[in-house]
């Protein structure tokens, strides 16, 4: 005999609609998936010109808000994945982090690539555990 497990979407208008046709996050047995962000501004026209560190904290200001409407914090984060474009930008994007989570440091795996959608230089998903005590 197989349970049910409730499988739960998270959406907040803290951070713009999903593009496309997916969640902003899901949630499934006590664990937190949320999709990839872009550095989108709520309310603004897309700013693909703006600094990579802009980008980067941009992009996980809008994670951390999902993160939060889900019901969990940073200091539950698993396993962060950051697509950034421009093998360079990788000690801006380690600075940028670190500034932004500090002690917190989940399981991370930075990959290069050629391109990201609309020109951005920055893409973030992550795994979390739902709860907000630590």
């Amino acid at each position: 005999m197989s349970s049910v497990m409730s499988v739960t979407r998270v959406s907040t208008d803290r951070v713009p609609a999903a593009g496309g046709h997916y969640s902003q996050a899901v949630k499934h047995n006590g664990l937190i998936y949320v999709s990839g962000q872009l550095p989108v501004q709520l309310g603004a026209a897309h700013d693909t010109e703006a600094a990579f560190e802009d980008q980067a904290r941009l992009a996980l200001a809008n994670l951390l808000a999902i993160l939060d409407a889900a019901g969990s914090t940073p200091g539950h984060l698993l396993k962060v994945t950051a697509y950034i474009v421009g093998i360079e930008n990788w000690p801006r994007f380690n600075a940028v982090y670190s500034e932004i989570l500090g002690d917190i440091k989940p399981a991370r795996s930075i990959v290069p690539v050629p391109e990201l959608h609309y020109g951005y230089l920055v893409e973030i998903d992550a795994l979390a555990a739902e709860g907000r005590d630590i």
